[in-house]
């Protein structure tokens, strides 16, 4: 039995961003790792980054905060807020910052401004923020004074090189972002594998992988690299497309540290990969056995993009051993786009019953079929004439409150009056005249001309009659064939009737 499945105006100098940061703090606080926001990299400009404008319900004292940072010059910046009597709270300042990235100049102002407030105490987050919104408006000179006053505090974390190496890579200056990685340790921060990995993310992230795995070959001999580092090369090989490169980074990680059943995002990459090059799937496939041989395998999103590209080309078999594969996995469950990805190719592989078969498993595997697993699914069976498995699809879908598109319905109409099945034919006709308003003259003139074929005359007026009333134009020649059948059984009152109401629409 089936179940129920139910974010300005930018005005800076490097001046003016730099007067905050010679301000000498005497009070230390606790290191916080928190990230930066990291703004689209590139040239800056003030459309580049998220805006106030953009944030719904904000906090009227922000909104008013972050509007005088927007349009005020930075030289007046800190008597305008004066002006204003405004209190703020260290989280004040957080959310401020992050919406003023596009005027950097008076986002450093409201920064030392708020600090008088704080007496000094600003939180490891707002620094942070501070040195992202620099790097990413290529204020470098500003941001390195910012990083020496927050290690005067004992401020710095890897967060804030992590936003370093972001803000110069995205600026193409991948040199300078290893240059930073370099002397990381004379600023009291490890320059370990956590933070080798946070610079390879960076340089991979901007499209520059070669460029990462180059400086690794120098860095393996400073410091270890260990599984998540090969899995953002691997992931890096991905965005771009290289599969020749993905071959060679895995071989190496093979090399290094060898099989790891934990290492999924790096096997994800790799299959995601390959399976998108020429001719990959045979690859894939051996890779898959190989792994599983070794306990390892791939997660969801490689089964996702592999299914996907299996229908793009058609290839069946290929699908099943993936679906079998991945069923297989411990904890690895299809989502809903993957049934309906699969349902979609066994249908146009003319494999029905496989189709219906997936559907009724989907709430067995915690993914519920919504209008696209059921509308794909009908349009095979009613392209099949498969009209008693489209029935209980189609009952199941309307249960299920989905809504089947005019065209399915149109040709279930069609296909239960061509197969005698009028009760399904008059009860999609119903369903079809309750949520459609338009474009329902040919299938209501099939349904009356199908009714009247098999000497069903009354029900035929019946419904003739109510698409009139309903002002759907019912034809010349529908008219004319009733009128013939009426008359053979001495019934031309009807016809009469019935002509009178279609003139009179």
């Amino acid at each position: 039995m089936r179940k129920d499945r139910k974010r300005s105006q930018r005005e800076d100098s490097s001046s003016s961003s730099t007067t905050i940061i010679d301000r000498n703090h005497h009070k230390k606080h606790h290191h916080n790792n928190s990230s930066p926001p990291i703004p689209p990299t590139g040239k800056p400009s003030s459309s580049a980054f998220v805006s106030y404008l953009e944030i719904p319900n904000l906090n009227p004292k922000l909104k008013l905060l972050c509007e005088i940072i927007a349009n005020t010059p930075s030289l007046s910046v800190e008597k305008v807020l004066d002006d204003t009597g405004i209190r703020v709270s260290q989280e004040d300042v957080e959310e401020v910052l992050k919406l003023s990235y596009g005027s950097p100049g008076p986002a450093v102002k409201f920064f030392r401004w708020s600090g008088i407030q704080l007496r000094d105490r600003h939180s490891p987050y707002a620094w942070n923020l501070v040195v992202d919104l620099l790097g990413k408006n290529k204020l470098f000179d500003a941001m390195w004074d910012a990083i020496k006053s927050m290690r005067k505090e004992g401020l710095l974390s890897l967060a804030t090189f992590a936003s370093v190496f972001s803000s110069y890579v995205g600026a193409d200056r991948v040199d300078e972002a290893i240059m930073t990685f370099e002397v990381m340790d004379q600023y009291g921060c490890r320059r370990d594998t956590v933070a080798l990995n946070s610079l390879i993310s960076a340089i991979c992230r901007e499209g520059k992988t070669v460029k990462a795995r180059e400086f690794l070959r120098v860095a393996r001999e400073l410091v270890r690299l260990d599984a998540d580092t090969y899995a953002i090369l691997l992931e890096g090989w991905e965005n771009e497309g290289d599969a020749a490169s993905a071959r060679q980074t895995f071989a190496q990680m093979m090399s290094d540290i060898g099989w790891d059943p934990k290492n999924v995002p790096a096997y994800d990459s790799f299959l995601t990969t390959l399976v998108k090059a020429p001719d990959g799937m045979v690859e894939v496939l051996r890779f898959l056995e190989m792994m599983k041989d070794r306990g390892c395998h791939p997660g969801v999103k490689f089964f996702k993009v592999a299914l996907e590209e299996c229908v793009r080309t058609g290839d069946g078999r290929s699908a099943k051993l993936l679906w079998e594969t991945m069923i297989r996995i411990n904890g690895l469950r299809p989502d809903t786009q993957m049934y309906n990805s699969v349902i979609a190719l066994h249908g146009y592989l003319n494999d029905s019953d496989l189709a219906i078969r997936l559907l009724d498993e989907m709430v067995f595997n915690g993914a519920f079929p919504d209008s696209q697993s059921y509308s794909i699914l009908l349009r095979f069976l009613i392209k099949k004439k498969r009209v008693r498995d489209a029935s209980p699809v189609f009952a199941e879908m309307v249960k299920n409150e989905f809504v089947p598109d005019h065209e399915i319905c149109s040709s279930a109409v069609k296909m239960y009056m061509d197969h005698g099945d009028t009760y399904m034919a008059i009860k999609v006709w119903k369903f079809m005249i309750e949520n459609y308003k338009s474009d329902l003259e040919e299938t209501g003139n099939t349904l009356v001309m199908g009714l009247r074929e098999i000497n069903r005359v009354p029900e035929a007026v019946k419904y003739a009659e109510d698409m009139i009333d309903r002002g759907i134009k019912l034809n010349s020649s529908t008219l004319s064939l009733l009128k013939q059948s009426l008359s053979k059984v001495g019934k031309g009152f009807l016809y009469d009737e019935l002509l009178r109401k279609w003139k009179t629409r």
